[in-house]
């Protein structure tokens, strides 16, 4: 006698997923976010060299053009950087997908389908929280998959995290 055969029946058919850029500007007090970050790191890196110079005159003849050179990049760096990645960053969330559009030098466009999304968290570091400002991610089961959405409003990044649990939860599959 012939084994039975076991059928699955197919899950429902979706609408297909509309790749597009994202739409939504992250907030503008990132500038001052990334403008205050670049400066303490370049207040810390130029600050260590030139104690090193100060206290180790044997290090004076090659250090000297260093720190001239790593404060050069830290000038252009607070400078530049920050509005240029502010003027870069786009998001969206919809009911299929998250997209995330970053970079200042290398621009990189990230889209998650919902059913992929394993996990999803908001985090606040201290000068995020003075600027009332949160990060947002999301996490698959691929290594390369995940998103992260940095300079969102805090109350927009809690909205979004509760939508996309929500959504997720409602969403058929595995996320594998």
């Amino acid at each position: 006698m012939p084994d039975t055969l076991h059928v699955i029946p197919p899950e429902p058919a979706r609408e297909p997923l509309r790749l597009h850029p994202p739409r939504h500007r992250i907030e503008r007090r990132s500038i001052l976010m990334w403008t205050l970050n670049a400066l303490i790191w370049g207040i810390f890196v130029v600050g260590a060299l030139s104690v090193l110079y100060a206290l180790v005159p044997i290090t004076r003849p090659w250090l000297g053009p260093v720190i001239w050179i790593f404060s050069a990049i830290y000038a252009v760096n607070v400078a530049v950087m920050p509005t240029w990645r502010y003027l870069v960053h786009r998001w969206e969330i919809d009911d299929q997908a998250v997209y995330a559009l970053n970079g200042w030098i290398t621009r990189e466009w990230r889209i998650t389908p919902i059913s992929r999304i394993q996990s999803v968290e908001t985090r606040r570091g201290p000068l995020q929280h003075v600027l009332g400002l949160a990060r947002l991610k999301v996490t698959t089961a691929s290594r390369e998959g995940g998103i992260t959405i940095d300079g969102l409003d805090a109350r927009v990044a809690e909205e979004c995290s509760r939508r996309l649990t929500e959504i997720t939860q409602a969403t058929p599959g595995d996320a594998t």
